[in-house]
């Protein structure tokens, strides 16, 4: 059974991040401390030997994947990147106060926060809820959501051989998503967001996906 072992970190803190403004498809410039998360994430990952590595096509991820792969000691890898591991689509609510956008998705339901409702009825949940409340409906719902990763995980499955190691630079709710849907029967909790320039680790097989670690600092 073909194996492919994906490393996935976050991007640099961003100026939304640091602002805490909704962030989906909408972009801002890493910030200094972003700089310093990427170029951290690639001294944890410089022994590894990628095959390939991708990005999401957002300005944040290709940028820190770029600062990662600048101190891989394999030099002759190429960056892809691809709207496929974007991070969710928000809809009406990119750019808006985060805590403000979840409380306005959330409290319909009784949660307040954003953990509030990943506690009460997971994350694929936050997705539907989020559709719904978003009065044009443009917000991606779980189905559209997995549709579209589902996607990227057929590319990295067709494109890579058993044993590669592929670097992926992707985003918060992505990432949490991935390690929610795969991990939490092997007791991955995901109330915590996968900080900034984190890595997390899964094994992607012809059968599915294995969660192997998550929001680690260095390679575990």
């Amino acid at each position: 059974m073909k194996t492919v072992t994906v490393y996935l970190v976050r991007h640099g803190q961003t100026w939304f991040n640091k602002f805490n403004k909704m962030q989906g498809w909408s972009d801002s410039p890493l910030t200094e401390s972003g700089l310093a998360d990427g170029r951290r994430a690639g001294e944890a990952l410089k022994h590894i030997t990628f095959t390939h590595a991708y990005s999401s096509d957002t300005m944040r991820a290709s940028n820190t994947a770029e600062l990662v792969l600048a101190n891989n000691f394999n030099t002759h890898v190429t960056l892809t990147t691809t709207p496929l591991f974007r991070e969710q689509f928000y809809g009406y609510y990119e750019g808006e106060d985060s805590a403000k956008a979840w409380y306005a998705v959330g409290a319909p339901h009784g949660a307040r926060t954003f953990k509030d409702l990943i506690a009460q009825f997971g994350v694929d949940a936050t997705k539907d809820f989020m559709h719904e409340a978003d009065p044009f409906h443009d917000a991606e719902d779980a189905l559209t959501y997995w549709t579209r990763l589902q996607k990227g995980f057929k590319m990295l499955r067709d494109e890579n051989q058993n044993g590669d190691n592929v670097l992926l630079v992707t985003h918060g709710t992505t990432i949490r998503s991935i390690i929610d849907k795969f991990g939490k029967d092997d007791g991955f909790v995901v109330t915590d967001s996968p900080r900034n320039g984190s890595i997390s680790k899964i094994a992607l097989t012809d059968e599915g996906v294995k969660v192997l670690s998550y929001n680690q600092l260095a390679v575990m």
